[in-house]
């Protein structure tokens, strides 16, 4: 099963979004909470290549993006090969 690892905020409707296919899916993930930002917030920007908005979704450390990319990644059947990587 791969690593999977989402950056969110409280009260994000996005974050909500993505954490909810990925439990749909049944996988576990690692979930960094960072409404308050400090250190993780800065290793979240510097890992998105300077994206600032949340969430920001890795899967066995690959950048996908957002709740917008991995629910492409869905539609277009390509996230259940990520995830049982």
């Amino acid at each position: 099963m791969a690593q999977i690892e989402i950056y969110t905020k409280a009260w994000c409707p996005y974050c909500t979004r993505a954490k909810r296919l990925l439990g749909d899916k049944g996988v576990s993930y690692e979930e960094f909470d960072i409404t308050m930002g400090g250190p993780k917030r800065a290793e979240m920007i510097d890992r998105a290549g300077g994206r600032t908005t949340v969430p920001q979704i890795f899967i066995d450390g690959h950048h996908v993006g957002g709740s917008d990319d991995l629910a492409a990644l869905e539609r277009e059947g390509r996230l259940d090969a990520l995830l049982n990587a």
